[in-house]
């Protein structure tokens, strides 16, 4: 149970497990509410997966109603008007320097988690869990741990090798420095999709969705080679606060021990 939903978040982007009251939270806080699809509630009996990518999500998050749908990959190059998204979405990562604030997370069991996130460009994050849930999701600029409180361990990933780093590298260009295989918008959501395919791994894809008028990071969720989903709706979101460098630092001496 320890890295059941975290690891799944070093899949999500690496990030935990169990959330109550998310539907009402979606509606005062307008966010797009992550919900698991028919295809994770029929698998639920599986072991949870870490968090990778899924369908995207359509409809009135303020209302609840909230729809997963295939995002299919785009066969050939983009038009003009997908290219100028891309390029949006690319200018907004590359400005943000900081970003403080909550995320609700759905694994691929269904199971929900919520707490807080800080983010230092370049390289570093830390995902808090509230409790019941012991999980920290911590990355220093080389390395990634999913710590567990209760029990004292920690599991090390390589920066490098997770969904994160499109989040946290210093510049990105979509169109240039990532496999972008699909860009969309509507009136809500502007949603892009990258997908990787490693030799050992397989095939994985990550797909960000932002605000239409604001170009905020809103969600993401990332799907491993499996086809487990992981989604972590952010909200509350604060580009001006400066993180504790203190948050970010790993303790390698406990990996090693």
């Amino acid at each position: 149970m320890r890295t059941s939903g975290a690891a799944a978040l070093v899949g999500s982007m690496v990030l935990g497990t169990c959330l109550l009251g998310a539907t009402a939270m979606a509606a005062t806080q307008s966010i797009p509410l992550p919900v698991p699809s028919p295809k994770r509630v029929a698998q639920a009996s599986q072991p949870a997966r870490a968090p990778l990518t899924a369908p995207a999500l359509t409809g009135n998050p303020a209302a609840g109603n909230v729809v997963p749908v295939a995002t299919p990959p785009r066969a050939g190059g983009f038009d003009g008007s997908q290219k100028a998204l891309a390029d949006k979405v690319s200018g907004y990562l590359s400005g943000m320097s900081t970003l403080v604030g909550n995320f609700i997370q759905v694994g691929p069991d269904g199971g929900r988690t919520e707490g807080q996130f800080y983010i230092q460009k370049p390289g570093k994050v830390r995902f808090e869990y509230n409790p019941p849930s012991p999980i920290d999701v911590i990355a220093d600029g080389n390395s990634v741990v999913v710590r567990d409180r209760k029990l004292a361990t920690q599991d090390l990933y390589p920066l490098s090798q997770t969904p994160l780093r499109y989040l946290l590298v210093d510049k990105i260009d979509l169109l240039k420095d990532t496999n972008l295989v699909s860009v969309s918008a509507d009136d809500v959501f502007v949603t892009v999709v990258i997908e990787e395919k490693q030799a050992l791994t397989g095939t994985h894809k990550l797909m960000m969705m932002f605000g239409a008028k604001d170009f905020q990071l809103r969600q993401w969720t990332v799907t491993d080679p499996q086809g487990y989903d992981t989604t972590v709706a952010v909200y509350n979101l604060d580009p001006a606060s400066k993180p504790d460098p203190g948050l970010f630092r790993i303790n390698y001496e406990r990996v090693l021990q």
